[in-house]
Formats: structure tokens, sequence, C-alpha cells
């Protein structure tokens, strides 16, 4: 029986899950524009406009749902127009939820796992776990990922570094955890292969580090000098730039090396950094 994905918000991550499935997989990719839509569309990816088009169809479709959608302020969209329609989808075979290890809020640097009570203390934080319940309620077989940064191809620091723009901004103590995106490809994956409905992973490397160490180590591999430090309170930065550092923790990733068997392509952040500047050379070439 061929399956189908319905990928709401069908962006970076969703689009690295999309390169890993069977070839006879099908995926209705929703996208903002008609533009994005079509460049999705290909022999078995149907690239929709949505807000704009109907879900229910495509829903009736399909055996699995991501949601990649960032919740608003007040709801989430996708939630609003068709969670009626998903809590009476009894034929879905697994759901996932992309959310964020920020539903966490801030440890002082220390060490949060799946376990850990959730206590948010920025707006988007707040957002996401609201989320997460929303679906939750819904009694469908879900899957909750709660993703560290991520980076990847075209997502790394290295043209900010070229270009010197890239700042080492300081705060002592902060460290930031991170995943590379065909990491979140293997971990949705393997989830799909051996679902547990209910289940929450965070996804994330080995090796929770400050922020201004993983600049330092891109500005030496590409042989050009390391930015200098900058103290927080001196750094001009947008108010959700600075919001990142209102939280520092270090997140476990035990759960899916133990339950989904996933093995990391990319452990920490030097292994990604130096796949991602051979990528670059190799396609140079």
């Amino acid at each position: 029986m061929t399956k189908t994905l319905l990928s709401l918000g069908h962006g970076y991550s969703a689009q690295a899950l999309e390169r890993l499935l069977p070839a006879d997989w099908q995926v209705i990719a929703t996208t903002r524009s008609a533009e994005k839509a079509a460049r999705l569309t290909t022999g078995r990816v149907t690239g929709l406009v949505w807000p704009g088009t109907d879900l229910a169809g495509p829903l009736e479709q399909a055996t699995h749902v991501l949601s990649s959608v960032s919740p608003g302020p007040q709801t989430d969209p996708v939630l609003a127009e068709i969670g009626q329609k998903l809590a009476q989808a009894r034929h879905l075979e697994w759901v996932g939820y992309l959310s964020t290890t920020g539903v966490y809020g801030d440890h002082d640097g220390g060490w949060v796992d799946e376990a850990t009570p959730l206590d948010p203390t920025t707006e988007r934080g707040q957002a996401r776990l609201q989320a997460e319940a929303s679906w939750q309620a819904l009694g469908l077989p879900l899957h909750i990922f709660r993703l560290a940064g991520i980076y990847g191809p075209g997502r790394g620091p290295f043209a900010k570094v070229r270009a010197g723009t890239a700042r080492r901004i300081i705060k002592p103590g902060q460290v930031f955890s991170r995943i590379h995106v065909d990491d979140i490809a293997q971990v949705l994956a393997a989830s799909i292969a051996r679902p547990n409905p209910g289940a929450v992973y965070n996804v994330c490397d080995d090796d929770p580090a400050p922020p201004q160490d993983v600049i330092a180590h891109a500005a030496s591999l590409l042989g050009l000098p390391v930015p200098p430090e900058i103290p927080l309170e001196q750094a001009r930065m947008t108010p959700m730039a600075r919001s990142f550092y209102a939280e520092s923790k270090k997140v476990s990733n035990d759960r899916i090396k133990t339950e989904l068997g996933v093995r990391l392509l990319y452990p920490d952040y030097r292994s990604g950094l130096a796949a991602l500047l051979f990528d670059e050379g190799v396609d140079g070439a």
C-alpha cells in the first residue's frame, strides 16, 4: 500500500525527511506561495498553497502527517483550520509535530531530558508549549520532536564569518544545543518506521556548547581570523536574537538513541561544520 505524507509547512527539516522516504511514498507538501508550491512539485511531491487550499481532501489521502508550522500568539494555525478534522482522522498511522527545546525554559546550563518539567520563559516557548498540549488533546498517534538549534547546508556560520559579520557574543556559562538537519531527518524517519504514539523526543547532538566556540571553530576551518568577543550587554541584537540568550541548558538526546536506534551522523558541531565545508568544496569543484 502506498504511503502518503501530508507535510504541513514543508520547509528545511521536512524537505530533508522527504529525501529519506522510500521511493514509493507520495508527499503532499504545503507552502505559503504558489511559486514555492510549483518548485516543490516533482514526480512524487504535490505542492499546495496553504493557507488558501482546503486540506480536507489531502488529509483523507494521508497515512502520515508532519506539522512544521509555527504557532501564532493565540493558537496553532493548523489546528485552527483543521483541528476537528484531524481529531476525526482515525486512519492516520503516524503524526509528527516539530516543537522546540525552548519549552524547557532556563536551567542555568544544567541538563534537561524529556521528563524535565516544562517552564518556558519566552513567548515563543510558551506558544510552543500550548501548541504541544493542543496537538496532544486530539487523540492522534502523535510524536513530538523538540528540536535544538538547526544548522546544515545553507544554514551555517561560514557565510557570516567570510563576510566579516560574525560575532562572538559572550555570556558567561551560556550553552546551546544544536542539530544538523540530516540528523533531524533520520530521527523522523526512524520514528515513522517504529511508531510509539505519545512519545516525545529531544532532537539534538551530543555536544551542547557555547555559541562563541562554534564561530571560532568555523573561522579556524576557513583559515580566517577569529571574530572578537563582544559582551552580551554591549551587543546590538534584535529582541528575538537576545531572547535566545535568556535560556541556557544542555539537552539530553538519550531517547532517540535508545528507543529509535539513531546513530547521529554529526554528533557534534565540529563534525557537522567539517561536513558542510567539505560539501562546499565538492559543489565548487
